[in-house]
């Protein structure tokens, strides 16, 4: 997701670390390049000019020019400013006081609302230990309905249909009694995809939110979309006046820049995202994360939690302190790829962890298979324990011992290392931008 974006700020602000002090033409360099890389990446204009006077401002406020630490304040005021056009504090999820939560999705035809409602009572349930039901009300769309039942089936969720000519409204009306009888915690309702345009349909889904009083209203957007999706989101809200956003297909888009432009103009928070086809590839949206990982920084966070879903709660944060600190090692490196089997798609994986993402070229991750995992494992098993916990000592021999021990190249043991440095430098530059972030609120 956001893939270009990531890789044209990342290397504008390799470019301003390499300067040391910034005059005001170096900052104005700059600036001129991220709108550029915005603009790009489908942010609505508009929002592009605002994000980079709003940048330029603090800079000038911070008085960074000629100082040392120049770039790394610059990149702190780019982090701050693209975290609050992400949506700022993070947004809770909305319960009933009084179950079942009631949750209305809505979308345009295509944009993936029937798979992402799937998806949602799944990380409802796996990660609130939620009780789900979900109610078919997409009549219009043939097999829509058995499209539900099949994702229900796959994640034991029961489904609510009616297929004897029932208006949605009242299909709605008569699962939330259901829900309500089981005693569950969620109903989730699936809705039809509409244009904008189309009164009746718009007409319907206002019918289906007065008859069911939904917690939460959720509009469900096409990522490939573009910056239409602004104006789509503003047409549901007034409609609707949306409890939130979840973007679609970011596994698959390089550019994704409606998610920068939709809370800005709307008003309305991104909630969750879709990072990949399978049902459980959905995500809570946090926009610092997101932020830092468009700088280039990763998602460590997003990789423990996944990581706490397949492994042992202490050794995720084991994993986590190393990884923070910068002190990660080649056992850790092992642990983190056995893992990586267990953890979904493993190019989107590796996207967050810290520098993969702005060092290593599109096409290489392409072709990153199970393959390539084995042959890292075997590079890594071919080392020493003390090799492996200390890879300062792994001179010229024993690199040529571990590439003739792994069935691999000098060329192949000498990339791995180099990249285990890399990913250490970025994790430390990370942590410290946290730690800067922190004594900055401490003193405000």
């Amino acid at each position: 997701m956001l893939d270009n974006l990531t890789r044209r700020v990342s290397g504008i602000f390799s470019r301003l670390r390499g300067k040391g002090r910034l005059s005001e033409a170096d900052v104005q360099e700059m600036l001129r390049e991220v709108r550029t890389a915005l603009l790009e990446a489908d942010v609505n204009f508009q929002v592009a000019k605002e994000f980079v006077q709003q940048v330029k401002e603090k800079a000038i406020g911070e008085d960074l020019y000629g100082s040392l630490n120049a770039d790394q304040t610059m990149i702190k005021i780019v982090r701050d400013e693209l975290v609050e056009l992400l949506g700022g504090a993070e947004t809770r999820f909305n319960w009933s006081p009084s179950p079942p939560t009631v949750i209305l999705m809505a979308g345009l035809q295509g944009s993936g609302k029937t798979t992402t409602t799937a998806k949602l009572a799944r990380y409802l349930q796996q990660r609130e230990k939620k009780k789900v039901m979900l109610a078919a009300c997409d009549i219009a769309r043939p097999a829509a309905v058995k499209q539900l039942e099949v994702l229900g089936e796959q994640i034991d969720v029961p489904v609510f249909s009616l297929l004897d000519g029932t208006s949605p409204p009242q299909i709605a009306k008569a699962a939330l009694e259901r829900c309500k009888y089981l005693m569950l915690d969620v109903l989730i309702i699936d809705t039809a995809g509409r244009l904008t345009t189309d009164d009746a349909l718009m007409d319907e889904l206002a019918q289906i939110r007065a008859v069911t009083n939904p917690t939460e209203s959720l509009l469900v957007l096409d990522a490939t979309t573009g910056q239409e999706a602004v104006t789509v989101a503003q047409s549901f809200h007034e409609r609707l006046a949306l409890t939130g956003v979840v973007f679609t297909k970011l596994d698959g888009d390089t550019r994704g820049g409606a998610m920068l432009s939709v809370k800005k103009v709307t008003d309305v928070p991104i909630r969750f995202i879709g990072v990949g086809e399978q049902v459980d590839m959905l995500e809570a949206f946090y926009p610092a994360r997101m932020a830092e990982r468009i700088l280039g920084f990763g998602d460590i966070l997003s990789i423990v939690e996944q990581a706490e879903q397949v492994i042992d709660q202490k050794q995720a944060e084991a994993m986590a302190q190393s990884m923070q600190s910068g002190t990660i090692d080649f056992n850790m490196m092992l642990q983190q790829f056995r893992m990586l089997k267990n953890m979904g798609p493993l190019k989107g994986l590796l996207k967050r962890i810290p520098g993969v993402q702005s060092m290593v070229p599109e096409e290489a991750l392409d072709q990153v298979n199970e393959k390539d995992m084995g042959r890292i494992e075997a590079i890594i098993l071919s080392m020493t324990p003390k090799e492996r916990s200390n890879p300062d000592i792994i001179n010229g021999s024993r690199r040529k011992r571990i590439a003739v021990g792994s069935g691999t190249s000098v060329e192949e043991v000498n990339r791995m290392i180099n990249n285990l440095y890399d990913m250490r430098k970025m994790m430390k530059q990370a942590h410290k931008l946290q730690q800067r972030q922190g004594k900055f609120k401490r003193r405000r």
